[in-house]
């Protein structure tokens, strides 16, 4: 959480001026404070009463303000914040910025502070290219100025490239990182998590019953320690927490292919409920009844093993946690498949109908380790994550 943090934000003028809207909204929920600053131009993108209207402040533009200039108010704007945050950063506010210049209110806040500052760039794709650009963004660095994307995708203009500005939570990522302190700060944790959808037709799958609330909540906790969560998921129940990065995906090969896209990270936790089977023949229309009384005949597959094939990559990251999800010889089945996938830990819990454990609240589970075992008591999702997560951060800072 960002409780009791500041943020001074400053909105730009360009079409993505309307993600900043979120972006408030998503810092609000995480208890920290915004403070806007709607530059003449971001004003002809988002109204002053939409952006006061969410951050439940007053919105800055003018300079000089004669009421707030007597208190030397920019300055005072300028310094109050924990982080001054520029989203949209357009090409002319870069520009401004390498050069010093202070002719408007965001310009004179961005000289006039000692704050850190991050900068979400938005721009058409030839200005973000551009040698100018370049060698402002090169100054910016080396200035001290953090930055988060430019995305590259389809932009307002029509043209394709660099230049997007980087999503909202992508943004509140990056804003956690540099506020949040913990012990995991600086370093890349992957987390899966929710059930697989394989496919028989257009219509119907073969999944579990997962909702992704454990690897949710695991997410969440590593997070609030200061880590960089990227977060992939499979068609989960429970919504992703919020300040990590997000990849959606069906498959188990869809899964795979994302987190080798996501390493290298200091740690991954494989938390997802991975479908062990696809159907090979899976129809691309949809299967119908046809009067016969017979089935239609499926042929299975192997799913890839993301966690055997992360384990024993040549990316493999420093800690590589698994979960045994089983019904029967719970700890017998986790200790082999700890050794059969080469993995360093594997949270074992039984998730047989009775314990109402698979889609509820609560967890109960045995840490595996080369160190021995240590079984947990029942307690919430949440509580579980907390403890795993602590015990990530403990094992990575002895590394």
């Amino acid at each position: 959480m960002l409780t009791g943090k500041r943020v001074l934000l400053i909105i730009g003028g360009g079409i993505s001026a309307y993600k900043t809207l979120s972006l408030i909204r998503l810092l609000r929920g995480q208890g920290c404070a915004v403070t806007p600053v709607l530059t003449q131009a971001g004003a002809q993108f988002v109204t002053p009463l939409s952006v006061s209207a969410l951050a439940g402040q007053k919105v800055h533009s003018a300079l000089f303000d004669l009421t707030e200039e007597a208190e030397m108010g920019h300055i005072e704007l300028s310094r109050s914040a924990d982080l001054i945050v520029v989203a949209p950063a357009t090409a002319d506010l870069m520009a401004k910025m390498a050069a010093g210049r202070a002719d408007d209110l965001a310009s004179t806040l961005l000289l006039a502070t000692d704050t850190p500052v991050l900068l979400a760039p938005a721009m058409n794709v030839r200005m973000w290219q551009h040698p100018a650009t370049q060698r402002n963004l090169d100054t910016l660095r080396g200035d001290g100025i953090r930055f988060v994307g430019p995305d590259e995708g389809e932009m307002a203009c029509g043209e394709h490239g660099p230049g997007r500005m980087a999503e909202p939570e992508a943004i509140l990522a990056a804003i956690r990182a540099m506020l949040v302190q913990g012990p995991l700060v600086g370093q890349h944790v992957i987390v899966t998590s929710g059930p697989t959808h394989e496919a028989i037709d257009p219509v119907r799958y073969i999944a579990n019953r997962s909702s992704g609330a454990q690897g949710a909540a695991i997410a969440a906790a590593l997070r609030d320690l200061g880590a960089s969560v990227t977060f992939v998921t499979g068609p989960a129940v429970v919504p992703p927490p919020d300040g990590v990065r997000v990849v959606a995906v069906e498959t188990a090969q869809d899964m795979l292919a994302a987190v080798e896209a996501a390493l290298p990270a200091q740690a991954a936790v494989f938390a997802a409920a991975v479908a062990d089977w696809r159907v090979e023949n899976a129809s691309p229309s949809k299967v119908k009844k046809d009067g016969s009384g017979q089935a239609p005949a499926l042929r299975f597959v192997e799913n890839p093993d993301i966690l055997a094939t992360i384990s024993r990559g040549d990316t493999r990251p420093a800690l590589v946690v698994g979960f045994a999800a089983e019904t029967d010889d719970v700890l017998a089945h986790a200790r082999a498949k700890r050794l059969r996938k080469g993995c360093d830990w594997i949270v074992a819990n039984d998730v047989s109908p009775h314990t109402g454990i698979m889609g509820g609240a609560e967890n109960s589970v045995t840490l595996i380790t080369d160190s021995g075992e240590e079984t947990w008591p029942r307690m919430a999702k949440e509580d579980v994550a907390a403890k795993l997560a602590a015990r990530i951060a403990q094992a990575l800072q002895h590394d």
